[in-house]
């Protein structure tokens, strides 16, 4: 397995805008892949962040990559950077649980040694919150990830860097960049992983549940019905 791990080193490419708040927990997780020698690289493609968002990538010796703001053209450039065979894209207040890192390095593995085309991974999605809400939250976005292939941002992305080279990578679109790139790949070409991407829940505690996912919601039929993304990101801001 050591050698296998060696040979598949991950590139983690993390986008952020002012996210000292979230960040270290985020990188906090990261550091058992570097004890199993599955990591070659963070890198922290930054869109002019004005707090201390910079200092703590230094700090954790993170590679910082500046660029203009804009998730979707901040993973590309990232990508572009990365050295790794595979790329795992994460958002910053997302925090991946114990022992992700074993069952990412098994992940790695089985579809190198599978002898078909390397499917992309992503992790269950769940929420730092608690009630019934959040859970029912978490049990929609179970069924949409696993039932029509479409798994958001927040549940991160881990694929062969050539696969996605592949699909074509992110575009630079103000919203939806996941979902298009997703498609792209194909539901064939996606796995769900056991461990779990641990959010964020502020921004639905700001917002309101309801409120947050039913936008979610219309973003994504708009986005079905082709309605461009620039227009979605005006209307929904």
């Amino acid at each position: 397995m050591n050698v296998f791990i060696v040979a598949a080193m991950i590139s983690v490419i993390i986008p952020t805008l002012n996210a000292e708040a979230e960040l270290p927990r985020s990188l906090s997780a990261l550091v058992p892949a570097v004890t199993l020698g599955l990591l070659k690289e963070v890198i922290i493609a930054d869109g002019g962040s004005s707090d201390a968002t910079a200092k703590i990538a230094d700090d954790c010796g993170a590679h910082l990559l500046r660029c203009a703001a804009g998730r979707g053209g901040q993973l590309a450039a990232g990508a572009d950077e990365a050295r790794g065979d595979w790329l795992l894209f994460l958002h910053a207040d997302t925090v991946l649980a114990p022992d992700w890192e074993v069952e990412t390095a098994r992940f790695l593995e089985n579809e190198m040694m599978s002898g078909r085309p390397v499917r992309a991974g992503f992790f269950r999605f769940a929420l730092d919150d608690r009630g019934a809400v959040p859970r029912l939250m978490e049990r929609m976005v179970a069924l949409r990830s696993n039932l029509l292939g479409l798994p958001y941002g927040d549940q991160g992305l881990l694929i062969k860097r050539s696969h996605y080279k592949q699909a074509g990578g992110y575009r630079q679109l103000p919203l939806m960049e996941d979902v298009d790139l997703v498609r792209r790949i194909g539901r064939r070409r996606l796995a769900p992983l056991s461990s779990t991407a641990l959010t964020s829940a502020i921004r639905y505690r700001r917002e309101g549940y309801l409120r947050r996912m039913a936008r979610n919601l219309t973003c994504l039929t708009l986005y079905f019905l082709k309605v461009p993304a620039a227009r979605i990101a005006r209307l929904y801001g």
